[in-house]
């Protein structure tokens, strides 16, 4: 399957906010820590991510901790299914 747009990532990113009854920012330049969303919400995202494309992302933790912003998880995930 290919890959998903940056738009598809982001709304999957609000439906993982959304079953938490948080909110997604209009701003990609959000913080993720204000935001509330934690590693434990990016593994559900990625999985999403997996799912949707039927590829495996895999990543290594120290990329995940530069992760600070909602634009850095679009970008990570992109970079990820370009790999």
């Amino acid at each position: 399957m290919s890959a998903l747009s940056r738009d598809q990532i982001r709304t999957m990113m609000a439906e993982v906010l959304a079953s938490q009854g948080k909110e997604m920012p209009a701003e990609d330049t959000a913080n993720l820590e204000q935001l509330g969303f934690r590693s434990l919400d990016f593994s559900e995202l990625a999985l999403r991510v997996e799912d949707e494309t039927g590829e495996e992302l895999n990543f290594d933790a120290p990329g995940l901790r530069q992760i600070q912003t909602v634009a850095d998880v679009l970008d990570f995930l992109e970079q990820l299914q370009a790999a």
